[in-house]
């Protein structure tokens, strides 16, 4: 989609690589949206537990995809002041002293491959388990509290994991990338990672995020092959000539250090003042606020955010979009899904499916751990499981089950939040899944909150676009700009009379995980022959 405008009109472009799609912005200063456009892809899973991207099949193929979608059709005149990267993340690629991908990208949190390697880097760092109850308080594999325990999001232990694993692929290594990194240095030739994904690169990184730390990296080598940390919204270089011939971008172009899809979805919603938390329905779902902390925060995670001073403060289910996309592939094959327009179609008729089955799910209940969970318990073994199937049950039933255990999940979370002093007052949401008006409503009915939804609920390129736009002095820094970028179209209230059924069936979904974890758990291991 493109507006007419007149030449000389200078926009941003934002650019957000997700994990099954991306997508892509042009703005005015204003936040006018001049043009869009998305691509679908996918991930691979070689192995059970893990995930990965092509770098460049994927990563680079839909930025310069992207850029040439939304430059055509602006027409001639048209100045681009800043390109800024937004990407699902942490993740983690090794490159060559060239640039070039060694192997495939390594996902974020929802990759579970480095268990092993968690448990003894925390063993080393602690010299024993912490967090969680004595009984759960196994070894570091098994389920944890998160504080300052590693986790699947950590990249640290993926570092570990490919000296080990791929020995002759770490000695090549001359640099370790996250994929907002990664495409940051195929557009300028520059190398920088941002100080919100570099706090992910844990151990191996100081308390405060601002620099490397190297004393349990021992035998690794590794200082050679960190890139330098900088802000988000620093410039990290200019379109070279290279990049300008793939991607369209004029030669010169400023381009953002960038950052991930979290802290720039919540910028999107314009969730940055204290008790204001975004959360974003896509393959996974996430929460997203900003506001002072002293210290960690158990259970969730905590990073830098733009500028000094305020903390970047999160959680997410490693699954919850990634469930229903399941769900549609493999049960639901008469409905066509042969691109975009077709699975939203398919979305539509199964979410109409499951909006005749009632509160409650005609009794079934869902763990939507499809592959393990990081927040706010960490339990890469965890599994997903549906209680209370019969012969009655329909499709329908099952889907909305699913929906209610996503939306427990977020309770789940909001709950850690404010348990750690986080305020939760006000909801903004954004992302693919706010066009299920079924989903997002169990999601208000469950957690007692109601939800903001912008009129641009496309999520983190446009929080990049801002970000760009800022970034270059086009928005003053510090001023109530964001205001109108940020426009509300709907809001979404709980039902007061479902409270009753989901807080009972709450108080259920914590109890049937507590109670199966360790059959999931046994049997997750056997999957994959440990």
């Amino acid at each position: 989609m493109t507006r007419q405008v007149r030449a000389g009109a200078t926009v941003v472009i934002g650019i957000d690589i997700g994990t099954y799609g991306s997508k892509g912005v042009a703005c005015l200063a204003d936040g006018t949206v001049l043009a869009r456009s998305r691509l679908e892809h996918d991930v691979s899973t070689p192995n059970p537990g893990e995930m990965e991207h092509d770098a460049d099949g994927v990563w680079w193929h839909d930025l310069v995809e992207l850029c040439r979608l939304l430059l055509d059709g602006l027409g001639d005149g048209i100045e681009v002041a800043a390109v800024s990267i937004t990407t699902c993340g942490p993740c983690l690629l090794p490159v060559d002293a060239g640039g070039r991908p060694l192997r495939p990208g390594i996902l974020y949190g929802v990759d579970t491959r480095a268990t092993d390697q968690i448990a003894r880097l925390s063993a080393r760092i602690d010299g024993e388990v912490q967090g969680g109850t004595e009984g759960d308080a196994r070894r570091g594999s098994d389920v944890v509290m998160a504080a300052t325990r590693l986790s699947s999001q950590d990249v640290g232990p993926k570092i570990l994991w490919i000296a080990e694993q791929e020995p002759a692929i770490y000695e090549r290594t001359a640099r370790f990338h996250t994929a907002t990194s990664y495409l940051v240095h195929r557009l300028t030739g520059h190398d920088s990672i941002d100080r919100h994904q570099a706090a992910y690169f844990a151990p191996f990184v100081s308390a405060a995020g601002d620099a490397w730390d190297l004393q349990h990296a021992v035998g690794l080598d590794l200082g050679r092959r960190l890139p330098p940390i900088r802000w988000p919204k620093d410039i990290a270089g200019a379109v070279s000539a290279d990049a300008a011939a793939a991607t369209g971008l004029p030669p010169g172009t400023p381009v953002l250090t960038g950052t991930s899809d979290g802290p720039t979805e919540a910028l999107a919603v314009g969730a940055m003042e204290s008790g204001t938390v975004a959360i974003t329905y896509g393959t996974t779902t996430t929460l997203m606020t900003f506001a002072e902390l002293a210290g960690p925060a158990t259970g969730l995670w905590v990073g830098d955010g733009f500028e000094p001073g305020r903390r970047c403060i999160g959680a997410g289910l490693s699954t919850s979009g990634a469930i229903t996309n399941w769900l549609r592939r493999g049960f639901a094959r008469e409905l066509a899904q042969a691109n975009g327009a077709e699975m939203a179609e398919a979305n539509a008729s199964l979410s109409a499916e499951a909006a005749a089955s009632p509160p409650g799910a005609n009794g079934l209940l869902v763990l939507p751990y499809f592959s393990g969970e990081r927040t706010p318990f960490i339990d890469p073994w965890a599994r997903g499981t549906i209680a209370g199937l019969g012969l009655n049950h329909t499709r329908g039933d099952v889907y909305r089950a699913i929906l209610e255990g996503i939306a427990f999940g977020v309770r789940e979370l909001v709950e850690a939040f404010r348990a750690q002093g986080v305020p939760v007052t006000k909801v903004r949401a954004s992302g693919g899944g706010t066009h299920d008006d079924l989903a997002v409503q169990i999601i208000s009915d469950v957690t007692g909150l109601a939800q903001e939804i912008p009129e641009e609920a496309i999520g983190a390129s446009y929080g990049a676009a801002y970000l760009g736009a800022e970034a270059v002095g086009l928005i003053p820094a510090g001023s109530r700009a964001a205001d109108a970028w940020v426009r509300i179209a709907r809001r979404v209230d709980p039902e007061p009379a479902t409270a009753a059924l989901y807080a009972e069936r709450y108080e259920l979904y914590r109890r049937l995980y507590r109670e199966t974890r360790d059959i999931n758990n046994h049997l997750a291991r056997a999957g994959v022959g440990a």
